[in-house]
């Protein structure tokens, strides 16, 4: 399996719901990187993933509606614990899309996988990883 990753980061700020989550059940702030990780079994004729340039503006208009915002002000996210990891599979459903609607071009039919990584911090992250079924059945 070859892969491509892209990297940016959102700042963010958000609040639980839960004991659990004890004093982050107060307003925070949090800045990720988020990595997107691009899969496919064979290189395309050019013999790249997908195009880097492509990749990067995705990510970067997939992250825009969600950074320097307050998470909880969000209708998407109303009522739901904007925790890592849910963020981490939002932001895959929001690249998924993306790449079954083109915005990577040609390139993007024949990719077999994403993965999203949000960095917390350098000792804590967490991850959504998937096929991407419009890519399904395709090839490169």
């Amino acid at each position: 399996m070859f892969s491509l990753t892209v990297r940016e980061h959102i700042m963010i700020a958000h609040s639980f719901h839960g004991e659990v989550f004890g004093p982050a059940q107060k307003l925070h702030g949090a800045t990720y990187l988020v990595d997107a990780e691009f899969r496919r079994r064979e290189l395309d004729a050019d013999g790249l993933v997908v195009d880097i340039g492509l990749a990067a503006d995705m990510l970067k208009q997939v992250l825009a509606p969600l950074n320097y915002r307050n998470l909880d002000d969000l209708p998407d996210f109303a009522g739901r614990n904007t925790t890592t990891e849910f963020l981490a599979k939002a932001i895959f459903d929001r690249l998924a899309a993306r790449t079954a609607e083109g915005a990577l071009g040609t390139g993007g039919q024949g990719l077999s996988g994403l993965k999203v990584t949000l960095w917390e911090s350098h000792i804590a992250w967490a991850a959504y990883e998937g096929a991407l079924p419009a890519a399904m059945g395709q090839s490169a």
